[in-house]
């Protein structure tokens, strides 16, 4: 099984190279980073992980600036986002982000996204809250007509774009998209409507989740199985063999928001998962 790891990069944090190298060098899969464009000071959205909001949620860096860092001084570390905040972001740029950090990258990216929590992040970027969940299917669409080979138009509820020249291309295809949520009938029927897995936080449950899932998946006429992929893990021997029998092949363990010393302690620490 492959040890991936996230943490919230910050401008308190170590920095996204220096990290970079330590993962790879150690062995570890692959950094996966989250996206907060900021925070409104003035909030009623009530933070999942409870309040007060942690500092570290208003100062994240841009996880595709910050993943190209890493990139550039890396061969093998997988590099991925958990998650991008699709809804956020104008797709015809979104989609030239990936692609180029892809391309750049040999093939390394995968595209965790979701839904976001904060109501009143989203409605500074033009998100109606009610209907987030399909202008993110929408937005994935569009973004699939752009990485495709050939010129390719969409035309959608939320948006569209021309058939065109969109170079350069992702380098396998459209990059492995897994969707963050919450279990159950409706979600997984999304992530089997135009995702490659579930990026579930915290992987509690999964023995009971993981074959609903992958029955949704077949009800939908998908091939193969969905990706699993328990993210924000606080790693356990016992937990992640549990991961590895229920045939899951890759685990994202979370690192605090810290400094140089605490980071590279806390890889000191998880190297005996490896």
């Amino acid at each position: 099984m492959r040890i991936a790891t996230t943490i919230f990069l910050t401008d308190e944090t170590i920095r996204p190279d220096r990290l970079g190298r330590e993962l790879e060098q150690r062995g570890f899969a692959g950094l996966y980073l989250p996206e907060h464009t900021h925070i409104p000071v003035s909030r009623d959205s009530p933070a999942p992980m409870g309040e007060p909001l942690p500092r570290e949620y208003g100062r994240t860096l841009d996880p595709f600036v910050a993943l190209s860092q890493a990139a550039a001084v890396t061969e093998r570390l997988a590099l991925g986002t958990g998650i991008t905040l699709v809804g956020q972001h104008d797709p015809v740029a979104l989609a030239k982000q990936i692609a180029t950090l892809d391309f750049l990258s040999g093939g390394r990216f995968t595209l965790g996204i979701g839904y976001g929590w904060n109501v009143e992040e989203a409605a500074d970027h033009g998100v109606e809250w009610s209907t987030r969940r399909e202008l993110t299917r929408d937005r994935v669409a569009l973004m699939r007509a752009l990485w495709a080979e050939e010129p390719t138009a969409y035309q959608g509820e939320f948006g569209s774009v021309r058939a065109s020249f969109a170079h350069p291309k992702p380098v396998h295809g459209a990059p492995r998209i897994l969707l963050g949520g919450a279990a159950g009938p409706k979600f997984f029927g999304q992530i089997a409507d135009y995702a490659d897995g579930w990026l579930p936080i915290g992987g509690r449950g999964l023995a009971e989740t993981v074959p609903a899932l992958r029955q949704a998946w077949t009800d939908a006429g998908r091939t193969g199985e969905p990706v699993v992929v328990p993210y924000a893990v606080r790693p356990s021997p016992g937990k992640l063999a549990h991961y590895r029998e229920l045939g899951l092949g890759e685990v994202v363990l979370q690192l605090p928001p810290a400094g140089e010393a605490e980071v590279l302690r806390t890889l000191d620490d998880f190297a005996q998962y490896l």
